[in-house]
């Protein structure tokens, strides 16, 4: 079954594509900052502001979809916000959410992911097929703390175990069509006050499986796409892949935060392997951003 989407389907438009970018471009964002800037320990959050705005810059090179031949390059410029509250929350290194559980050892609410859009142009393995358009992934997770440790100085750790499922998405800013479900069990280690008061070290290990429309969407070969060098393919649901990433924020002045972080992926045993279109077991992506604080609340986080 073919994956094209005719965008120009009025019931379909969304509201202006700028603003869509916008959006996508917090959202990934947010999915970017989570992966190296988490704020696990309570009492840190509550020694800053309740909330605070500024801008984010940041560029990325990524696989254009998993174990793709080539890497694109992007960049994003966006405003961000803060939001530190007791329940409701935004940023600081997690999406929009809403805390629905937050125990010492337990804590229940939103993850998400995205990626960015591909196109299919002539000297790709997808010439002639449609562009891939960006991917956006929400849902449910929950957060166990299984250790904690305290070393010299003031430096902290914590052991977290999260399991995450999430609904998957895929946008051209004129349509949004669903693409089915990723479950994503991950194992993080963070280390914070390493070399500065406010220095994170984060390290994520985390395999993944997605339902067959998602598999389809990266790895389907419809009849009417197969050439003399792409035989047709038929996707199927199933484990995708697995990541190993590194990731590492600190304080550059009062107002300026920086973080970059690399992902491992590796593909081997996955379950689409023999599609024409999956051709690298191994790929890297890497990330490197700014934030600069303009306003914050004199009132700190509850």
């Amino acid at each position: 079954m073919s994956n094209y989407v005719d965008s120009t389907d009025p019931a379909k438009s969304l509201f202006p594509k700028g603003i869509f970018y916008l959006l996508f471009s917090l959202f990934f964002s947010l999915s970017a900052w989570a992966q190296v800037d988490e704020e696990m320990n309570k009492a840190d959050r509550l020694s800053k502001p309740l909330w605070e705005f500024g801008v984010l810059g940041a560029v990325f090179s990524t696989p254009q979809y998993p174990a793709s031949e080539n890497n694109d390059t992007n960049f994003l410029a966006s405003p961000y916000f803060v939001y530190r509250g007791d329940i409701f929350r935004v940023g600081d290194g997690s999406a929009v959410r809403a805390v629905a559980v937050e125990k010492d050892w337990i804590e229940i609410d939103l993850s998400i992911e995205a990626s960015f859009n591909s196109n299919a142009d002539d000297e790709s393995a997808r010439a002639g097929m449609p562009d891939l358009d960006y991917v956006f992934e929400i849902g449910p997770q929950v957060k166990l703390k299984l250790a904690s440790y305290d070393f010299a100085g003031d430096t902290t750790g914590n052991l977290i175990f999260r399991i995450q499922a999430r609904s998957a998405f895929s946008s051209d800013f004129s349509s949004i069509d669903h693409r089915g479900y990723v479950f994503h069990p991950e194992l993080t280690y963070q280390m914070s006050r390493i070399w500065q008061q406010n220095d994170r070290l984060t390290v994520n290990i985390s395999p993944l499986w997605a339902t067959e429309k998602l598999h389809d969407y990266f790895y389907q070969v419809d009849d009417e796409f197969e050439t003399e060098n792409r035989a047709a393919f038929d996707a199927k649901g199933g484990y995708l892949g697995a990541n190993l990433s590194l990731g590492y924020s600190f304080n550059a002045s009062d107002s300026i935060r920086m973080f970059t972080g690399v992902s491992f992926n590796a593909h081997n045993s996955a379950v689409n392997a023999d599609s024409p279109l999956f051709f690298n077991k191994n790929t890297v992506s890497i990330g490197v951003g700014i934030l600069w604080r303009l306003y914050e609340s004199d009132q700190m986080a509850r």
